[in-house]
């Protein structure tokens, strides 16, 4: 059974995972629109989180390098489709689109992942989690604004999507309880993501643009080199390690709405950094979203009872193993 103090820890750590989270978009963008590509922004992001995770990662292990080894399909696939998928996508996305709007896009994986569990074990989710993922719907829906009054490019649409499936897959690659440590899990997916995009640099498929510029950052002309940094070390790199143990706390399908908390805290970022002020109606989309959050978390418990949705791996690192007690004499 999980405690209330591990529910409390989750949900803390979710939610100041999504303010880490909720500042890329904001400080990437003026250096999107000074001349970056977002492949070169994506490739010195991942690589700048991998290596500042590497010493937690390999410190949360503790030598127990075989858990690297058992769980290497989940590290893979993590680094695959939950970091460089969802971050290459909707880095692409926030060049066509406003940063709320990309984001809003990108967290509907939470009701991709609703939908699959659904899907996969035919048991109907609780009325509260139905309701709660309805408004949280709803609230999307608003923010985005499809009346018309928001200017939506399609191609930014499609990277956003694209991002929420990359989305969903990290929240269910981060719940499996494998016997790697959050952290570690954390670090190595880095890794493995800045590979990929390297990769794909290298060879031409992610165009690389990355002109030594200065960028316009909360009013003050900066080298293009701070807000890389800023982005590696605050919504890569502690975002993703503090998320890690939050979606291991709480289970794939609470840490994932919890996770939408991101989008309000983009919406006043953006506001600020970026002047990009909210209309009336995202307002009123913000307030749906919180609601809805709160009502999948009251159904969470009870999806897991009747095995609609997977319960939470709540170990947050495996036990240490009992010191050999030396023989008494007899």
């Amino acid at each position: 059974m999980q405690t209330s103090g591990a529910r409390s820890a989750g949900i803390v750590a979710g939610l100041v995972a999504a303010l880490a989270f909720a500042t890329s978009g904001p400080v990437v963008k003026p250096l999107l629109a000074a001349g970056w590509s977002p492949g070169a922004a994506i490739v010195v992001r991942l690589a700048i989180g991998a290596v500042l995770l590497a010493g937690p990662a390999v410190w949360a292990l503790r030598g127990r390098w075989t858990a690297l080894r058992t769980d290497w399909a989940t590290v893979v696939g993590l680094g695959i489709l939950g970091v460089a998928g969802a971050s290459t996508l909707y880095f692409f996305a926030v060049e066509r689109l406003p940063v709320a709007v990309a984001l809003l896009v990108e967290y509907t994986g939470p009701l991709l992942l609703l939908l699959w569990g659904w899907v996969r074990t035919g048991r109907t989710p609780a009325r509260a989690t139905l309701v709660g993922a309805a408004l949280a719907t709803g609230g999307l829906v608003l923010v985005l604004d499809v009346t018309g009054t928001l200017q939506l490019d399609p191609l930014g649409l499609a990277f956003a999507f694209g991002a929420a499936i990359g989305n969903a897959g990290y929240f269910a690659l981060t719940a499996r309880p494998i016997t790697l440590p959050p952290v570690s899990l954390a670090g190595a997916a880095m890794l493995v993501g800045a590979l990929v995009v390297g990769t794909l640099a290298a060879v031409g498929l992610l165009p690389v643009e990355a002109p030594d510029v200065r960028v316009d950052l909360l009013g003050a002309q900066v080298h293009w080199a701070v807000p890389l940094l800023v982005v590696g070390a605050v919504p890569t790199a502690f975002a993703y390690g503090v998320s890690a143990v939050s979606v291991r706390l709480l289970g794939e399908r609470l840490a994932s709405f919890l996770a939408l908390s991101e989008v309000l805290l983009a919406v006043l970022l953006a506001w600020v950094l970026l002047g990009e002020q909210p209309l009336l109606v995202q307002g009123l989309g913000a307030l749906l979203v919180v609601a809805g959050v709160a009502l999948v978390r009251t159904g969470a418990d009870r999806d897991v009872r009747r095995g609609a949705a997977p319960p939470p791996a709540v170990a947050v690192l495996p036990p240490e193993p009992a010191p050999e007690r030396a023989a008494e004499p007899v």
